[in-house]
């Protein structure tokens, strides 16, 4: 599955009522489904307003990307690889459950195994149960 193919997995996941197009709410939804910093509506619909190609108040899948995406911010991509080699503690370029519990509970989460299986699989694009860097960086996106 190409990187378009996945950001469209993610968009649809997060069209709610199928139109097509992700709202304003739908956005707040989705960065706070990932537990993202908070977005108060209006921050949403600013965001909203900034890619909004057509002018409609919504973004269709090409807004989303770019949103999601980033438009190629190279720091902001260092950054990810910073954080995704901290969570991938096996050197094999993706984090499994295992790395994943070890990470949160550094950060003074405790989760169970079966709870970071959960929260990989809202990710895992590919169903291959670990977590690769573009997925990581999709859900770090949202």
């Amino acid at each position: 599955m190409n990187k378009y193919e996945q950001y469209a997995k993610v968009f649809n996941h997060f069209d709610e009522d199928g139109d097509g197009k992700v709202s304003a709410s739908e956005l707040q939804q989705c960065v706070e489904s990932i537990g993202g910093e908070i977005m108060s509506i209006e921050e949403s619909i600013a965001a909203v307003e900034l890619m909004d190609a057509d002018g409609d108040g919504l973004l269709c899948l090409e807004d989303f990307i770019r949103l999601v995406d980033g438009a190629g911010d190279e720091e902001r991509d260092n950054d990810l690889k910073e954080a995704f080699k901290m969570y991938e503690l096996t050197g094999k370029g993706y984090i499994n459950p295992k790395s994943l519990k070890r990470m949160l509970s550094r950060l003074g989460e405790s989760k169970s195994i079966d709870e970071c299986k959960k929260m990989i699989a809202y990710f895992d694009i590919n169903g291959d149960g670990v977590l690769s860097f573009d997925e990581f960086k999709i859900m770090m996106s949202c």
